[in-house]
């Protein structure tokens, strides 16, 4: 009997791959709203600068031009659909560079197309969207350094660091353990090149803008991550962290980067590669080291996807057996993509999560208590917000509305209020919360002042002449649990001029 063989055009198989991921996310992009991140960068590109207190400039530039013919969420989410699927097709890309055939190009396309965490981390334009395309993509180049000694990888992958800092200031953590892993390997001969310094001062010179900006305004990031490291996040012990990892990148599929790992750690197959494999593992005991979310490390897992599916491809003749464990790693993949992407009515979602024994993991402390993951809550309830702000800004004299500032708790509310609060007359939003605190007050005195979401009203009844709640927002079980039945207060006569006052709204976190 004639045995079925993949013959089929390895090209033709890595865009197969990449198209599975594209038309998963497009298909999903407008179900529910936009992300609360999603809103904060729209705010920040329609204030274009080199940067931001939370991250470089690139995102919300692309974020604020999506939205120039007015409110566009599928063309929003198409911007990562396409990082999405630029992911697989360079780690197919890495499968043919490093030797593999047509199933590996196959199973390492599936495994980066469906993995939950890929399939999350784009399901929303943020800045973690782009950073698998960016760290594979700087494999990739240097891969191909290595083995093919084309020294122009090099140059591509000093433009690949420099547009990689002004979407995340993250891929440092990769750079430095790749330096480190080349100098422990034979292709340390790649960092005297010529090219490397050519590359390394091309990646300075695209992100000289952001630091530059940085710089003049005293470093908010890195203010915003002490903060940050100081009991917003959730600190798991080194065993969960590993475990949530492989859940996260599908444990069926497990064994695909783990053998991708060991091959290029120690196997003669991958030699001249050794240095990504190296690489991962001193990116990975840093990140545990610095209590990390999960989804800082997804950047890593591609390369070791494509060096994984050439090992099973050798491991495993038969053909039988390859289809089946691709279409199980799949099948358990697809599970899970409720919980990343809005496919699903949150009612539909919470049944789901509980005939499957699922609990939203909780990536910082605010999240506790959340209903549906908090990638999906936090696409709720938004314009909702607006309107019930809306309703309380029109109900003030006209007097008092030339006068009332509008003071949001978090850049997610004060973000949702300047895109949908035009249209209902609203003004400028005001907060402290990172970039909006540079921002200002926008010339308002405080003598009027709509608050929303204030987690401690004692303090407004304390400094404000006359205070009242006028309404409340969050009736959805749904939306976070710091976004759930929270107060409106108007507060007339600010004990002091708002301007005076405003470095204690000022917070960075």
């Amino acid at each position: 009997m004639r045995r079925w063989r993949l013959d089929l055009d390895p090209t033709a198989l890595a865009f197969g791959a990449a198209s599975l991921t594209l038309v998963l996310h497009l298909a999903v992009a407008g179900r529910y709203g936009f992300f609360r991140d999603e809103l904060y960068f729209i705010a920040c590109g329609r204030h274009p600068a080199f940067g931001y207190v939370d991250q470089p400039p690139l995102v919300p530039l692309i974020a604020a031009a999506t939205q120039l013919f007015g409110a566009d969420l599928f063309l929003l989410r198409a911007v990562a659909a396409m990082a999405a699927a630029g992911t697989v097709l360079v780690a197919c890309a890495l499968v043919r560079l490093a030797g593999g055939g047509p199933f590996a190009i196959v199973l390492a396309g599936l495994a980066v197309a469906t993995c939950p965490m890929f399939v999350g981390s784009d399901g929303t334009l943020n800045t973690s969207a782009f950073e698998p395309l960016a760290w594979t993509l700087l494999g990739y180049f240097l891969a191909r350094a290595a083995l093919r000694d084309d020294r122009r990888g090099l140059l591509w992958a000093g433009f690949v660091i420099g547009v990689a800092l002004e979407i995340k200031y993250q891929i440092p953590f990769y750079i430095g353990p790749l330096v480190l892993a080349l100098l422990f390997t034979p292709e340390r001969r790649l960092l005297f090149t010529r090219q490397a310094w050519i590359g390394a001062l091309t990646a300075a010179a695209i992100a000289a803008p952001s630091i530059i900006w940085q710089a003049l305004h005293g470093f908010p990031f890195v203010e915003l991550l002490h903060n940050g490291a100081s009991g917003k996040n959730e600190v798991y012990s080194p065993l969960v962290f590993v475990l949530q990892q492989v859940k996260v990148m599908n444990p069926l599929f497990a064994p695909i980067w783990i053998a991708g790992l060991v091959a290029a750690l120690v196997g003669k197959r991958f030699v001249r590669l050794r240095f990504l494999g190296i690489a991962f593992a001193l990116t990975f005991a840093l990140m545990l080291a610095l209590h990390a979310k999960d989804y800082y490390l997804a950047g890593l897992y591609a390369p070791m996807f494509a060096l994984g599916a050439i090992v099973v491809e050798s491991a495993v003749r038969s053909q039988a057996l390859r289809a089946a464990y691709a279409v199980a790693g799949v099948i358990l993949a697809a599970l899970s993509w409720p919980i990343a992407l809005p496919i699903l009515d949150p009612p539909q979602l919470v049944r789901y999560e509980s005939a499957l024994h699922l609990r939203p993991d909780v990536e910082e402390a605010s999240n506790r208590g959340q209903a549906i993951p908090q990638n999906l809550a936090d696409q709720l309830g938004w314009r909702e917000l607006e309107r019930a702000v809306a309703a309380v800004y029109r109900s003030l004299p006209l007097d008092e509305r030339k006068r009332a500032a509008i003071i949001a708790s978090n850049y997610g509310e004060a973000g949702a209020l300047d895109f949908y609060g035009p249209a209902d007359g609203l003004p400028p939003a005001l907060s402290g919360h990172n970039n909006y605190y540079l921002w200002g007050t926008h010339g308002y005195d405080g003598s009027v002042i709509v608050r929303v979401n204030s987690s401690d009203v004692s303090f407004w009844k304390q400094h404000c002449h006359s205070l009242r709640i006028a309404a409340r927002f969050g009736d959805s079980p749904y939306v976070e649990p710091y976004e759930r039945a929270r107060p409106i207060l108007v507060c007339r006569g600010f004990y002091r001029p708002l301007a005076a006052d405003w470095p204690e709204f000022k917070f960075y976190y």
